[in-house]
């Protein structure tokens, strides 16, 4: 097998990565779901994004993102979220389908492993579907927790003969606890449940939410001055009774279909190359007075 190497991907890597993410994919799709139209929505052959240079670019930014080279050649990457010191999640791994059945992809796992070695539990999600996938995870050491038609989840424990780390929690209750007046700054939490969570008078400042499921949650009262929101579902979200002070809101390739403001303060918002078919004001459609707007200009 050629020699492989990884090194951290770079913003200027991001239309090649995409791409080549793309073709993976969409090749998986042709052969466990029959068509690139399939019926069947499975986010485990087609994750979210895969085929968008901005989620990329995301990714990049913000996980740790490898790119895979057989000498100087790109033939793959692998992204991960490390949590803490000792607990990682394999994102996505992909390796271009010219280069597949080549050990590539378990030399990857391998040299990720030994690139951090402080991490001694890995866990993942593949769909069911993908056979090939389940046979390669499991040749690799992972095992299975948990199974539905949709999704088979897996965790990987690497044995070591260090001692336990100070003030970190494992595969334990902590239901119904109180933290009053407790310093938890910069913890981790991974792999958790925190459905019915109450967090008041927090400071949550520098924080990072990251693969989270927010459904039904009330946010309140909240300071997100400077914060960013990125690859977001908002779907049936309302926003009411908040201001923009200072730096103004911005929205890039966001797609807003049905979106509805009412009794709003607008004063200078710009609307530049966007869609506005169906576009109301007051009831007046948009595209209306844009086209009187043109004939009394020419």
């Amino acid at each position: 097998m050629a020699q492989i190497t990884f090194l951290p991907a770079r913003l200027e890597d991001a239309d090649q990565l995409t791409a080549m993410m793309k073709r993976t994919f969409d090749e998986e799709a042709l052969h466990w779901l029959g068509s690139l139209d399939s019926h069947i929505v499975d986010y485990n052959i087609q994750p979210p994004g895969y085929d968008s240079v901005q989620t990329t670019r995301y990714m990049i930014e913000e996980l740790t993102y490898y790119k895979v080279l057989v000498g100087e050649q790109l033939i793959g990457g692998i992204i991960l979220t490390l949590t803490g010191s000792r607990y990682g999640r394999i994102d996505r791994i992909f390796i271009d389908p010219a280069h597949q059945g080549k050990g590539f992809g378990s030399e990857v796992i391998r040299l990720v492993e030994k690139a951090h070695p402080s991490v001694t539990t890995w866990d993942l999600e593949t769909s069911p579907r993908q056979k090939g996938n389940l046979h390669f995870y499991e040749k690799m050491g992972f095992e299975r927790t948990f199974e539905t038609e949709d999704e088979v989840c897996y965790i990987k424990r690497i044995k070591t003969y260090t001692t336990a780390v100070e003030n970190e929690f494992e595969s334990c209750n902590l239901e119904g606890a109180t933290f009053y007046q407790a310093n938890l700054a910069n913890s981790a939490f991974n792999n958790s449940t925190l459905a019915g969570a109450h967090f008041n008078n927090i400071n949550l400042s520098r924080s990072k939410f990251q693969n989270i499921n927010f459904q039904d949650t009330l946010i309140a009262d909240l300071n997100l001055s400077g914060s960013r929101v990125k690859h977001v579902e908002m779907s049936g979200m309302a926003f009411s009774d908040t201001s923009v002070e200072g730096a103004p809101v911005s929205f890039e390739r966001c797609e807003l279909m049905g979106t509805r403001f009412k009794n709003c303060k607008m004063d200078d918002v710009e609307i530049n190359e966007c869609d506005i078919s169906g576009m109301k004001i007051d009831g007046v459609s948009v595209e209306e007075l844009l086209e009187v707007y043109r004939m009394v200009k020419k």
